[in-house]
């Protein structure tokens, strides 16, 4: 691989996580190289992989400029990330603050509540090999819940920390567009949750979130 660029981003086209590091480095104007790993191949359980992250998923990254350093877990990487490149803080709180904590709080939160129930729905609902409707509705309603949590604060603030936007919402964005498209039937974002959907319209129009996702569109279409 190339290291004319600072990172290696280990990623997957149809995933998720590999993605919100990609809005990171890419709001953060840092230079990265995708590698596209082919999960029909079990390209992310092969050695060539886990040699990097012994967890056998993506994302992980590649840091050639401190020594190919590797770090893997998507919000790991994103703390990372923010530590290292971000020493004005365009994208973070200093840390030893209250609010820096507040900022740790829904990254973990991200980790913990949203990404596993949304993407157990994700499972339930398109790979699982029979519908099972208590497993489906037991996380559509997980999804409620989680979003029920961003709007009982989203509702009195703009953003979820520090009065501005930080890697705290940015970490929410994926995960949340495929519940405003497809992991709920009947859903109206802007009715149930308006608070909610008016801070994530607002990140997707981001210049850097939007370059990137449009970059995953391209490649989308290109598998098709």
């Amino acid at each position: 691989m190339s290291h004319s660029n600072q990172f290696t981003l280990f990623s997957h086209i149809g995933g998720h996580n590999g993605w919100k590091v990609a809005f990171v480095l890419e709001e953060l104007q840092l230079t990265y190289q995708s590698v596209y790993l082919n999960f029909r191949k079990n390209e992310q359980k092969a050695p060539e992989f886990t040699k990097y992250n012994p967890n056998g998923r993506i994302p992980a990254i590649i840091d050639h400029s401190n020594n190919d350093f590797v770090v893997w877990e998507s919000n790991a990487i994103i703390q990372y990330i923010i530590d290292k490149y971000d020493k004005e803080h365009k994208l973070s709180i200093a840390p030893g603050t209250d609010e820096y904590y507040t900022q740790l709080q829904w990254l973990y939160f991200q980790a913990s509540g949203q990404g596993p129930y949304f993407g157990q729905a994700v499972w339930f609902s398109v790979a699982h090999p029979e519908k099972v409707a208590s497993a489906l509705e037991r996380y559509q309603k997980e999804i409620k819940r989680v979003l029920g949590v961003l709007e009982s604060v989203l509702s009195k603030q703009e953003w979820l920390v520090g009065g501005r936007m930080t890697v705290a919402d940015i970490s929410f964005v994926r995960w949340n567009i495929d519940a405003a498209t497809r992991l709920l039937e009947n859903f109206d974002f802007e009715k149930e949750f308006p608070a909610t959907a008016k801070w994530h319209n607002k990140l997707l129009e981001r210049p850097a979130i939007k370059k990137v996702w449009e970059e995953r569109a391209r490649l989308v279409a290109q598998q098709q």
